[in-house]
């Protein structure tokens, strides 16, 4: 699906912030991320990483279980030790050398003070943990909102199908382009992007699936120039289908 045409008027952070309204008031402020603490929220972070978040939960809660949340209890264990309690999360042998790679850094930089890692420069932290083996942006983009809350828009998968259908941006844009759309148009405002994202997550996850419901998202009857792009169709379709149904019934 394109994106649209440069002969619209290209959309604003108002323009953005009125499709984060209506999100918010169909669906209620997500209180993401679900953690009790910095260190469970970092590990659920690493966790998620190509899995479904009931995979992920379960993981945090094993670990949780055993006493295992705890940056010194990963650091002193192996991870052939960590492995097995996290095997829900999928990946699990190499989850658990990212969350000891985490740890080591997380002692030789900041002396395992959350205090310091969090009052870090941004782009300063966020450079140290690109740097980590594992670590992807999107990875270290949640660390740095979730768990140090610095204001930085995370962008995944789900934003990549929602923007491309709506016509925010076309489907092969770059992680960076792509957080740059929501950047230069969004003030820097901690709480905005943390529940924006949430947001569009539960969309992606419950309403714009890979095959969609369009019928169900709040998004549908936005104003002309905000209205999504990937429903008009499907919607004609639907229509022809009920159109097929009605005559068959007529004969």
């Amino acid at each position: 699906m394109n994106s649209r045409s440069t002969e619209e008027q290209e959309l604003t952070g108002e323009d953005l912030r009125v499709y984060y309204q209506v999100l918010l008031a169909s669906f209620g402020e997500r209180g993401w991320w679900p953690a009790d603490g910095w260190f469970e929220t970092i590990v659920g972070t690493v966790l998620a990483q190509n899995v479904s978040w009931s995979g992920a939960s379960q993981a945090v809660r094993s670990l949780k279980d055993a006493g295992f949340l705890d940056p010194a209890h990963i650091l002193q264990n192996s991870p052939k030790t960590i492995a097995p309690l996290i095997r829900s999360s999928r990946y699990y042998n190499q989850k658990a050398e990212r969350l000891q790679e985490f740890v080591r850094f997380f002692f030789e930089q900041y002396n395992g003070d959350s205090t310091l890692m969090n009052k870090e420069d941004t782009s300063t932290l966020r450079g140290f943990l690109l740097e980590l083996k594992g670590f992807g942006p999107e990875t270290v983009d949640s660390i740095l909102l979730y768990a140090c809350e610095k204001p930085v828009f995370v962008v995944d998968a789900y934003t990549r199908r929602i923007g491309s259908r709506i016509g925010w941006f076309d489907a092969d844009i770059s992680y960076q382009q792509m957080q740059d759309f929501f950047t230069i148009r969004l003030e820097s405002d901690t709480k905005l992007f943390n529940d924006f994202h949430a947001q569009l997550v539960f969309l992606g996850n419950t309403i714009c699936k890979t095959r969609p419901l369009c019928s169900s998202c709040p998004l549908r009857k936005m104003e002309s120039k905000l209205s999504c792009r990937y429903v008009k169709p499907v919607d004609q379709k639907e229509q022809k289908s009920r159109s097929k149904i009605r005559i068959s019934h007529g004969s």
